[in-house]
């Protein structure tokens, strides 16, 4: 690999940041050499043999283009080795970081090696959104690459992916204990 190779690989890029339980245990940058599209893609690697916690790549924008929208969020994912898991994330904030509505893709976790694939998530902004914070994270060892985000309105008959809503629906008691419901 030649110096220039080298070079672009170490570049942070621009627009996004490092973050997670625990950022010292990964790595973050551009890589030049591998991409769903384009010229370049998002990548995340853990840098220790027994991480703590997870790291991502990510960024914040004001949700005020998005208030009152059910809003889908895709990006394309490539993982190597991943041990324990990677996915898309997408967080709403309202007032005091009050978490509006939330999901990172736990209930469907990217592992192993995998090409390169769409991945989606889909929240409601509401009007009392503040912040709209996304990105790719990667728990545990392994390596992650994320290219091509976009995000779209869509409607009410796309189902939302928050799993903080998925807890909020919870029944309050518990149900068919006996197991004579069949559904």
């Amino acid at each position: 690999m030649d110096s220039e190779q080298t070079s672009s690989l170490r570049q942070f890029p621009s627009g996004w940041f490092a973050s997670g339980s625990a950022p010292k245990e990964y790595e973050v940058r551009i890589d030049r050499n591998e991409h769903y599209s384009g010229k370049a893609s998002g990548f995340i690697t853990c840098k220790i043999d027994k991480p703590t916690g997870f790291g991502t790549l990510m960024q914040v924008f004001k949700a005020d283009n998005y208030h009152g929208k059910r809003v889908r969020m895709t990006g394309y994912i490539k993982t190597e080795d991943v041990e324990t898991w990677a996915g898309l994330w997408m967080r709403v904030d309202g007032p005091g970081g009050a978490i509006l509505a939330f999901d990172n893709m736990q209930d469907r976790p990217i592992r192993g090696t995998i090409g390169w694939e769409e991945y989606e998530v889909v929240l409601d902004v509401p009007d009392s959104g503040v912040n709209v914070s996304f990105g790719v994270l990667l728990a545990g060892k392994g390596k992650a690459w994320a290219d091509d985000f976009a995000f779209e309105e869509v409607g009410q008959d796309i189902d939302v992916t928050d799993l903080k809503k998925k807890i909020t629906d919870m029944p309050t008691e518990p149900g068919n204990l006996g197991f004579e419901d069949l559904g």
